[in-house]
């Protein structure tokens, strides 16, 4: 699967499990940690879980497995790692907190929503 394949499937699967403002962040040429991030907030804990279990149960039908999964016991923070696409799940107020998107204000961004749901990243 493409990085942009990849990155688009796991915004459209966290809007699936109707998580709170899903945005892709093009990282390409500002940081060597991944070319995309996906971020998205659930209102607690368990919706946390099940918007994680959605990207990893969709993207697992498509056969990528993540690299690595951080903070899914606790829930509140949970980070899969598909190495080019980071996808981070936060609880809403963690999310503010810790405002990832303030850190690569430069970075293109793209939102998921119910209308865009074809939104097309990069051309890779």
């Amino acid at each position: 699967m493409k990085t942009n394949e990849l990155v688009e499937a796991c915004g459209r699967l966290a809007d699936d499990k109707k998580a709170v403002d899903v945005v892709i962040m093009d990282l390409n040429g500002l940081t060597d940690i991944a070319d995309y991030f996906v971020i998205a907030s659930g209102t607690g804990e368990r919706h946390v879980r099940t918007i994680a279990d959605g990207i990893r149960e969709g993207m697992k039908q498509e056969g990528t497995l993540p690299f690595a999964v951080e903070g899914y016991d606790e829930g509140r923070w949970i980070i899969l790692d598909y190495q080019n696409v980071i996808v981070h799940v936060f609880l809403e107020s963690l999310r503010e907190l810790y405002d990832l998107e303030s850190l690569w204000i430069e970075a293109k961004r793209h939102r998921v929503t119910k209308e865009n749901k074809d939104i097309e990243v990069g051309n890779e």
